[in-house]
């Protein structure tokens, strides 16, 4: 022990006094999000959770208010609930949503890539991309691909005309995709 503490010093280094002011509102932070994220959950969604009855009805109670700063508060009144509960109580419902919000990234940028590839397959440097698909894709009927994207254009000229052709592309595509998926997994 150094002689510039005293005991009392030590005493005081050595108690636990629990989790920071930071840390506490860190974590209350993250309550809010999770009762924002379950607000926004759609209905169905949210009747597969296993939540409290009270923090449920206190859902159902935010999602009547119309009012921004009403909703805010009774939402921040919402995660107050929350808290008074075990972390145990949400670590599902948490596991859940991390898990599909993963899943919806994967899908969005699934289909994103195919509508570049749509994209592609429209541009000026077509019959490359066409090319690369029809390489990796030999099983595609060419001859209804390539009548598609050429409708596809003639749609894209005409302003009054529906675009059938350039979404079904994107219905092909996303097919192809899928079957790819299948066959590797």
């Amino acid at each position: 022990m150094s002689p510039s503490r005293s005991r009392n010093q030590h005493e005081l280094d050595d108690t636990d006094y629990g989790p920071s002011r930071s840390q506490q509102r860190r974590e209350a932070l993250a309550v809010l999000e999770l009762a924002g994220q379950l607000v926004e959950l759609p209905p169905t969604r949210l009747a597969k959770l296993d939540l409290p009855d009270d923090v449920r009805d206190e859902i159902a109670n935010v999602r009547r208010i119309a009012s921004h700063i009403a909703r805010k508060r009774q939402l921040a009144f919402l995660a107050k609930l929350m808290r008074r509960h075990d972390d145990e109580a949400f670590a599902a419902v948490r596991a859940e949503l991390g898990e599909n919000r993963d899943k919806q990234r994967q899908e969005t940028a699934a289909m994103h890539r195919i509508e570049a590839l749509r994209e592609r397959l429209l541009g000026d440097d077509g019959d490359a991309a066409l090319s690369a698909l029809l390489v990796e894709h030999p099983q595609v009927d060419r001859q209804h691909l390539r009548s598609l994207i050429r409708q596809a254009r003639i749609e894209k000229d005409t302003p009054n005309k529906p675009p059938r052709a350039y979404r079904e592309i994107f219905q092909v595509l996303k097919d192809l995709a899928q079957s790819g998926d299948s066959a590797e997994g």
